[in-house]
């Protein structure tokens, strides 16, 4: 008796050690594209001249005379004043795409650079020339003068499913050629001020140093350049955010033959339908832009596009939300003229717009067909005749979006700012010019609609 249950125990055990072999065995191994795809990957070191003004100290950047350390200090040398220059140096990623030495990164990690020094995996060091930088999209294209160099394979994201295996390199905290890997997370997501991009949301643990290295599928393909994390911390925490890899390529590739992007422009400021306003329009589903002002003489004007219009098809593609239009537009080359499908007064219609070229200095809120760029920490868009009847008020502009600061001085999503000070709100424009206005000040107070009750809240202008 006790040895059939000694023989029932040593099975059930077997089968439970061979379930786990099977398990292991279904584990991906990353060795074979490491060692194919690593030789590409490069460390990027930056130095920037940094210039400050106030009381510091020789070899140290500016110290606050509040400070502690600036009595520490002073017991041993002679502070100086005036305004000081001091060198910063940060440290990145990167992944070579041309055996002649082009290399791709991300555009913050070569901002304001003076020095830039690439180190290859075999070791060897070469001054990088900057060739171009697009903030927008934040690729960045760079050269080194070098030849027969390994370069990276290119892949196309759009085949890449969530739930798949991906592979980072990078050098994360200077670590050079570190490997992790995770998988897709989600794939199209929008970041705050990053409309541009639909990113590819993964959980592979990328840190500081990571940025402007390359993600890898299970093919060894590059399908997108690794640019932020969410973090409370600053510290990874599940949540990483690449550039899909044929967004960076066009931006290359237009870098490197024009020396500029060139991005399509409708000269509108847009925001979300959402289930009332859809209601109110008389849509059958929250779908599309809503055109909450136009630019004067922009393409939109020309072709008769006005506000309380929602767009639904842009080009033939179905339009279901503002990200969809910004990216939609921004990938048309000027001087296109595309059908736009729109819902005005309760029916569809279609009307043909000529593309233009997107300002240089595009300012995301009423000049581009994009939703509007953050003031002090707040997003807001113009209120459409529909919204101000049914709140009963003349002026007054929404807040479509906000940091986490701004939400700490008590507003939210969806306020209607009605005056800054004693200063009545009409518009985009002058909420921009009184927030200028107001810019040396150390907080302002903003009169806010919420509901049936309006309020002041004091409002914290942060520190240029």
């Amino acid at each position: 008796m006790v040895n059939n249950k000694l023989t029932s125990l040593f099975a059930a055990f077997f089968m439970w050690f061979a379930s786990l072999s099977v398990f292991a065995a279904d584990l991906p191994d990353f060795t074979t594209l490491v060692e194919q795809q690593g030789a590409a990957v490069v460390n990027i070191s930056t130095t920037q001249r940094v210039k400050a003004g106030g009381t510091g100290f020789p070899g140290f950047p500016p110290i606050p005379q509040g400070d502690p350390m600036f009595d520490f200090f002073r017991r041993f040398m002679q502070p100086q004043t005036g305004p000081k220059a001091y060198e910063s140096h940060s440290l990145g990623s990167g992944f070579i795409v041309s055996g002649d030495g082009v290399i791709l990164t991300n555009a913050h990690v070569v901002d304001d650079a003076t020095d830039i020094t690439v180190r290859l995996n075999d070791k060897r060091e070469f001054k990088a020339k900057v060739i171009g930088t697009d903030p927008r999209s934040d690729v960045a294209v760079l050269k080194i003068n070098a030849a027969n160099l390994p370069k990276v394979t290119i892949g196309d994201p759009a085949k890449l499913k969530v739930g798949e295996w991906v592979v980072a390199i990078g050098s994360p905290f200077g670590f050079d050629h570190s490997v992790t890997a995770g998988i897709v997370s989600a794939k199209g997501r929008s970041l705050p001020q990053d409309n541009y991009v639909p990113f590819i949301q993964t959980d592979v643990p990328i840190n500081p140093g990571n940025s402007g290295g390359p993600l890898f599928n299970m093919k060894g393909e590059v399908v997108g350049i690794n640019s932020q994390i969410y973090s409370r911390t600053g510290g990874f925490m599940g949540l990483s955010f690449s550039i899909p890899i044929n967004v960076a390529m066009d931006v290359s590739d237009q870098l490197r033959t024009t020396g500029k992007v060139t991005r399509g422009w409708l000269g509108i400021s847009i925001q979300e339908v959402t289930r009332d306003l859809a209601e109110s329009f008389g849509l059958s589903k929250p779908v599309g832009a809503l055109i909450a002002s136009v630019a004067p003489n922009s393409p939109a004007e020309k072709s008769g596009l006005h506000a309380s219009d929602v767009i639904l098809k842009m080009n033939g593609r179905a339009i279901e939300d503002t990200t969809d239009l910004v990216r939609i537009t921004a990938s048309l080359k000027p001087g296109n003229r595309v059908p736009i499908d729109i819902w005005r007064d309760g029916k569809q219609q279609t009307v043909n717009v000529l593309i233009g070229e997107a300002p240089k200095q595009l300012a995301q809120d009423d000049t581009g067909s994009t939703a509007p760029a953050p003031q002090a920490g707040l997003a807001v868009v113009d209120l459409t005749a529909e919204q101000k009847r049914q709140l009963g008020i003349r002026s007054g502009v929404m807040i479509q979006d906000l940091t986490d600061e701004a939400a700490e001085s008590g507003l939210q999503q969806g306020d209607i700012i009605m005056a800054v000070n004693s200063n009545a709100v009409s518009s985009v424009t002058q909420f921009r010019q009184l927030m200028q206005q107001y810019a040396g000040r150390k907080s302002i107070a903003l009169l806010v609609r919420r509901g049936d009750s309006t309020l002041y809240l004091p409002f914290k202008l942060a520190k240029k």
